[in-house]
């Protein structure tokens, strides 16, 4: 299969760079896309931030404040936000199976200052309310679909709904709300959680996560071309802005993430 590239040049916009490949030999690519058209051809920007995150990851929502200026900081960097998928399959159990739950979230709002709501706290105390990280996969890329250049926005509403509202992340109900607030066409995202494209593009989205070697949350990744640069993870925009300069490879510790046991499939610290 050949398709062809066309890489995005800063410093003369006006020139394009064409390579005919083979795809299979150019794997790279398949993480770097950002617009292909009807002709095949892939737009490339020279630098990306890729931002993995679980809509049900704590700290991913101590961190949506710092993502979100890094953003705000760097408007001339695409960011991409994708689903990694942390409560999936057997994963999936009631929030009473993971009894460090409220102990990291003292520290997620120590160390942030996130605010958990009453709700959720209720809904915690209880511990029947079930995680399933596929559920909310689906209703992020639903909105997502509709309004791709609000996708910060949005994952930050799914995770007001959940963490400070208790709404459930597998409920119509709560995107067709979150629809409504942002200004979407919420009939069009109701039919989009219940398409089967929706599901299949959501597995794809974790296949690529996977790809890309990530299963902690949140993992924030700076693209380079072809280099792929970890910023680490739970910090304060300061701190990140000077990474992000330094371009330094950060190794984050479990505490501020949560993580996947590959081989167990155990959870820790989330």
């Amino acid at each position: 299969m050949n398709i062809q590239i066309k890489i995005e040049n800063k410093h003369k916009y006006n020139y394009y760079s064409y390579i005919l490949c083979d795809l299979r030999n150019f794997i790279y690519v398949f993480f770097a896309i950002q617009k292909m058209d009807e002709k095949g051809v892939i737009m490339i920007s020279e630098k990306e931030l890729i931002y993995v995150w679980d809509a049900y990851c704590g700290w991913c929502y101590g961190f949506s404040s710092t993502i979100r200026s890094l953003h705000e900081n760097h408007p001339e960097w695409p960011l991409t936000i994708l689903s990694g998928g942390l409560f999936v399959g057997d994963r999936s159990h009631s929030i009473a199976a993971f009894p460090h739950i409220p102990e990291a979230n003292k520290r997620i709002s120590q160390i942030t200052g996130a605010k958990f709501g009453l709700a959720y706290q209720e809904l915690l105390n209880e511990g029947s309310f079930v995680l399933d990280s596929e559920s909310a996969a689906i209703g992020f890329y639903a909105l997502r679909s509709l309004a791709p250049d609000r996708a910060m926005d949005l994952a930050s509403a799914m995770q007001k709904a959940f963490y400070y509202d208790g709404l459930s992340l597998s409920a119509p109900q709560t995107y067709y709300k979150i629809a409504v607030d942002h200004h979407m066409d919420a009939d069009t995202v109701m039919k989009l959680l219940n398409n089967q494209e929706t599901v299949a593009e959501v597995h794809k989205e974790f296949d690529k996560v996977q790809r890309l070697g990530v299963n902690s949350y949140p993992t924030l990744l700076l693209r380079d071309g072809a280099n792929f640069v970890s910023l680490g993870a739970t910090m304060d925009i300061d701190e990140l802005e000077k990474r992000l300069a330094s371009t330094i490879v950060a190794q984050p510790t479990k505490e501020d993430q949560c993580e996947v046991d590959n081989k167990t499939g155990r959870i820790y610290d989330c």
